[in-house]
């Protein structure tokens, strides 16, 4: 009897999602652009306790072990000590980029004793986007959130605007020794150090627990996104939510992450010279003859819009399952996403979700773009990243924080082997191949396990490298057993 009800009482519930997404399509159609415009099948509705259940699995988060974030300061952190001088920061890269270098900078400052000038974003990268720090982040918030701990302006004062600046390329991936002593030592002649670079300089690990914490206060707490980008984000999320749970899909098959990768695998002989051509010509990309079919084998490259539709069938995801696209143009357009669209009808993304008006604000504006995509992907039921690029890393790392939401990371290097038998007839899809692949992400949905060290055998920088970076897993520096600490686990701030 309570089966009974159980199943009337979701069918009602299926029945009114169903309801309201026919009245949103006629909205979403109206603004859909032509390629994105085939209207998805109706939902169906479920047949039984069985399709419940599988259902229900999988949507079903990790067991997050009762951890929650602790970032509190400890009893021996004091208040902002005097400063000796002013740091400069010239960040690099894209988006998520920017924000790791922005919060490693926010602990340089503190270990130096700088005040911290807001940060300069990246103008001259791949995007080329004219974004300032305020047009991307709250710059009042960031300044006041950090007041305990660093103190922020927003520009050097103008009597230092001739003094000489010491530009100078932190060491990447340094420890506390480096900053304390060699570019401390540096004040001793300048008022001012400009870090030319913002990426990856400083140590994963083997920091001061409280230098840890504040990478993480900075991260999660004080780089909020500007309020323009924050709203235009929560309406992206609650029109996502009106289809039920849905997964956002990092669909990382986009011109810039094909060229600087090599990765030419089912495009045409054009396509791949035109990339070619792009990766000769950036001059900051260093590797320029890249073997695109020994990448994919050692699973470097972006699965493909076709491969991602594979994927997630043999997960178990039905074809009405609602995706978000969290990406900026696909490379190939309409060729692409045939197969992909085909398994996948109700694919959604920011065009699609809102109006040119809505969306004209930011369309210049890749960081911008991608702040929204951020946010739609932190907040969405499953995250999926076709590649394990900056993006994926930074919004991983994110829903950990708020509570190891599940992110399901796909194992490259196996799956393309796969496909490539299936490919070749070796193999069909089905069961067989569903078995292998749900088998293989067993253990990567995202549930609490600590940063992994360096690879065993490595040296110098390639160790440094090898190691886990500390935005993709805050755990064990910012994350500890409930009962201790209490934070909200919403991104968007309600």
């Amino acid at each position: 009897m309570f089966l009974v009800k159980l199943l009337s009482s979701l069918l009602q519930q299926r029945e009114i999602g169903r309801k309201r997404w026919v009245t949103e399509l006629r909205w979403m159609q109206e603004f859909s652009p032509p390629q994105w415009s085939k209207a998805p099948p109706p939902l169906h509705k479920l047949d039984g306790a069985r399709e419940i259940l599988d259902s229900e699995k999988l949507w079903k988060q990790p067991r997050n072990r009762d951890f929650v974030p602790c970032v509190e300061r400890s009893s021996s952190y004091t208040s902002p000590p005097e400063t000796r001088g002013y740091l400069l920061v010239h960040t690099n890269g894209g988006l998520n980029q920017m924000r790791a270098g922005i919060c490693d900078m926010v602990a340089v400052a503190r270990i130096i004793n700088a005040i911290l000038v807001i940060p300069e974003l990246d103008k001259r990268s791949f995007w080329q986007d004219t974004s300032n720090f305020s047009d991307v982040f709250d710059e009042d918030h960031f300044i006041s959130a950090l007041a305990s701990d660093i103190k922020v302006i927003k520009k050097l004062p103008k009597e230092l605007g001739p003094t000489t600046k010491a530009v100078k390329h932190f060491r990447s991936w340094s420890g506390l020794d480096y900053y304390e002593d060699e570019i401390a030592r540096m004040w001793e002649e300048y008022q001012v150090i400009r870090a030319a670079k913002s990426d990856s300089r400083l140590a994963n690990n083997n920091l001061p627990p409280d230098i840890q914490k504040l990478r993480c206060r900075a991260c999660y707490e004080a780089l909020r996104f500007a309020p323009h980008i924050e709203a235009m984000g929560k309406l992206l999320v609650e029109r996502m939510r009106s289809y039920g749970p849905y997964i956002a899909l990092h669909l990382r098959y986009e011109k810039d992450m094909l060229a600087f990768s090599g990765c030419t695998h089912g495009l045409s002989p054009a396509e791949a010279d035109e990339l070619t051509i792009i990766r000769e010509n950036t001059v900051y990309w260093k590797e320029k003859e890249i073997n695109s079919e020994e990448q994919r084998a050692k699973g470097y490259c972006p699965l493909t819009p076709k491969e991602v539709g594979m994927f997630l069938s043999a997960l178990g995801y039905p074809s009405s399952t609602p995706i978000y696209i969290a990406a900026g143009e696909i490379y190939g357009g309409d060729s692409q996403m045939t197969d992909l669209q085909s398994r996948f009808p109700l694919l959604m993304r920011k065009e699609k979700l809102a109006s040119p008006d809505e969306l004209e604000p930011f369309m210049s504006h890749a960081s911008q773009m991608a702040a929204l995509d951020y946010i739609v992907s932190v907040e969405s039921d499953i995250f999926i990243p076709s590649y394990s690029g900056n993006m994926a890393r930074a919004v991983e790392g994110h829903r950990r924080f708020l509570g190891h939401r599940k992110t399901i990371s796909p194992d490259r290097k196996a799956l393309v082997h796969l496909f490539d038998k299936v490919e070749r007839g070796s193999l069909k899809e089905g069961k067989g191949l569903s078995d292998k692949i749900i088998e293989i992400h067993k253990r990567r949905q995202g549930s609490p396990r600590k940063r992994k060290g360096p690879i065993s055998g490595t040296k110098g920088k390639e160790r440094f490298r090898s190691e886990e970076a500390f935005y993709v897993n805050p755990l064990p520096d910012c994350l500890c057993r409930k009962g201790q600490h209490n934070t909200n686990t919403s991104y968007i701030n309600r």
